[in-house]
């Protein structure tokens, strides 16, 4: 397997925009200055993050640095998840296909719809008085 030095990619989910930079090293988790554990406290989120790492077999071969902005818990664990998934697919060609195969390579599009004019939200209307 080819490692260089670090590589970088950029993930997105919902709101929130991941900056990751991945490097071999020996399975360091740091998100905005913390630890994985202390940043994602929900083992759910946490499990999210290192899904790619766990299904191409590279736990505690790689280090990775992320900063992560807007949206929230959720949306920041998957957009981290989707940046990881493309940095190890250019770190390692090789790993491309099984990344693509679990959908991790491919960005989740489903966003807050925008509220319209003439109603409460989105889709709710004001409510109907008949007579």
């Amino acid at each position: 397997m080819s490692m260089t030095n670090a590589t970088n990619a950029t993930g997105k989910r919902k709101r929130a925009v991941c900056r990751a930079w991945v490097s071999a090293g020996s399975g360091q988790f740091i998100i905005n200055d913390c630890a994985l554990d202390s940043y994602f406290p929900r083992a759910t989120h946490r499990s999210t993050v290192t899904y790619p790492i766990e299904i191409t077999n590279l736990q505690g071969k790689l280090d990775v640095k992320a900063t992560v902005e807007g949206g929230g818990n959720s949306g920041q664990a998957g957009a981290l998840r989707h940046a990881l998934s493309r940095a190890l697919a250019t770190m390692d060609p090789a790993l491309r296909p099984i990344l693509k195969k679990e959908g991790l390579l491919t960005r989740d599009s489903r966003t807050k719809e925008r509220k319209k004019y003439g109603q409460k939200g989105a889709r709710k209307r004001f409510q109907f008085s008949k007579r």
